[in-house]
Parts: structure tokens; sequence; C-alpha cells
């Protein structure tokens, strides 16, 4: 989940920076177990843009508690070999950050301030608009906050944090509404898509179709205002259409469990879509009115 929602930030950043995927530099602070998710998702995303699954390997730089990820480094796990670079060894995200130049960083390591004044002044001026994602939780742990990274940067950084914050307003007058990239968004539609049609495996595919789906979700208006999701308030809605493509999906692929396959797939979807409204059990309860019950002269 984790790391659908933090690629579907990414898919939304694309359309401010005007690129491709496969045109970025990311750099993680953090090379567990959310980190490598968000980096396998990244590199099946950059695949389907039609790079090779190596040349997307050497766009994405890990930095953990020993210093930059590199090959000849001991006491490397296999995930972390993978993503290990033909570099020499740098010991600090500051120093990673110049020499890598990426246009995205990425905190899930829970390390407070990771992403240091320094750091998002270097990323605005390596980048017109560079993406700072600060994803760890709770808010005390983030590796900065949403004003620091618009500050610093000079309104120019794209934000999206694991936790929530406030809007920003500059001393120009901007005023951003800063993205949470909040779990929440991926698994009532995952599931929903899911149970629908009885998936029969749950691939990383169906997690790469919920990032695109969320992200094709957002309006102009929302990223002019500095948000990469939709409304939360919209949930439901946002639940409905992953869930819609993830039935569309299964069938194509001969992964759904429920046939004959439904020529309409939405209204099959809405069918299942829980309701919070419930038949009332109480006994109708039926007044005459006053005037009624009055003795009447005959």
């Amino acid at each position: 989940g984790t790391a659908s929602v933090a690629v579907a930030g990414i898919f939304a950043a694309l359309r401010i920076t005007k690129n491709k995927l496969s045109d970025h530099r990311f750099v993680f602070q953090g090379a567990g177990e959310a980190a490598m998710g968000i980096a396998q998702l990244i590199l099946m995303a950059m695949e389907k843009e039609g790079i090779s699954r190596e040349d997307a390997i050497k766009k994405i730089w890990m930095v953990d508690s020993k210093g930059l990820i590199v090959k000849g480094r001991s006491h490397l796990n296999h995930e972390k070999e993978m993503f290990a670079q033909d570099h020499p060894s740098v010991n600090t995200l500051e120093e990673v950050v110049q020499k890598v130049k990426p246009t995205a960083i990425i905190g899930v390591a829970a390390i407070a301030g990771a992403f240091t004044e320094k750091i998002l002044k270097d990323m605005a001026a390596f980048n017109e608009r560079p993406i700072v994602f600060a994803l760890s939780n709770p808010t005390s742990k983030a590796e900065c906050t949403a004003e620091q990274c618009y500050r610093f940067t000079e309104g120019r950084g794209i934000f999206a944090s694991g936790s929530p914050f406030s809007k920003v307003t500059l001393p120009n007058g901007q005023t951003f509404f800063p993205g949470q990239g909040n779990n929440a968004y991926v698994f009532p539609g995952v599931a929903l898509g899911v149970i629908a049609c009885g998936v029969r495996h749950i691939s990383d595919d169906i997690f790469l179709i919920t990032a695109e789906s969320i992200a094709a979700q957002v309006t102009e208006q929302n990223l002019a205002e500095g948000r990469l999701y939709p409304p939360l308030d919209s949930i439901r809605e946002v639940s409905l259409k992953i869930a819609v493509k993830i039935v569309d999906w299964a069938y194509k692929h001969g992964l759904a469990s429920w046939y004959p396959e439904p020529a309409d797939k939405e209204a099959f979807v809405k069918r299942l879509v829980y309701s919070p409204d419930y038949d009332s059990f109480v006994i109708d309860d039926y007044r005459w009115p006053p005037a009624a019950m009055q003795t009447q002269d005959v």
C-alpha cells in the first residue's frame, strides 16, 4: 500500500515536471521494506515506459545508516545488492544529493530533519521543480515539514508527506495544501476489486494499476494547490474507480474467478459497494392530529 500511494504521488508529480518517469533520478533516505517496495514499483513503471531493468536500476540510489549503497560494500542483503551502484562510497545524504543531483528525494527512514536546509536548497538549485517526499510517520519523524520544503525551494518543491500537514502560505502570498500519501487511498479500492471478480493472485501489477488510477483522479486544480492526491472526502469515488480498473485488468489477463465476465464492469462493482444506510427496524408510530382528538358536539 505504501509503495502504491507513493508512486501515485510520483505519477501526479510528472504532470507538473512534464517529463517521463524514466527521466528522473531518485535518492532514497532509507533502504528498508518501504523503500524497497516503492523502488520495485518504480522499476516496474519505468520498464512499462520501455527502458530496460538494468537502466532503470541506475536511476535509483539508496542511502542507509552506513551511507550510499554501492557495489563491493559488505553485508548487503539481496535486495540492497540489486540497487548497489557502481560508485565510490559516500557517507552522508547531503554528499549523495550533491554528487547524484537527483530530481526526487524520498524519505522513508523515520529520521526527523534528514532533509536539511542545504539539501532542499541544493534540490532547488539542481531542478526547476524538485520532488520532495517526506513519507515517514509520525509527524515528529518527518524528514522535513511542508513549510520547510516550500520555503527552502522558493515555492518550487513538489511535496508529499506520510503525515498530515496544514496549508502553507509563503511571504509572497503563495499558498499550498500539502498532499498526504495515505494508504487509505489504496486498500479499499484494491480489496473491492479483488473480491468483486475473485482475483486468484494479487500481483504487483495490481498496485501499479492502483497508483495510475489514483494519479489520474488528481485534477489540474489539485496540482495548482500543491495536492498530489484527490481530496480524501472523495475516497468512495476514488476506490470505485480503482476497483473497476482492477476488475477490467483481471479479466483481460485471465486472473478473475467469477464468470461470465460482466459487460458493464462499473455497474457490476457498484452493486458490491458497501452502503452504511440500513432499513429501520423501529415500529412505525402514527399520531392523530390534536384537533381530531377533541370531543366534538353533535
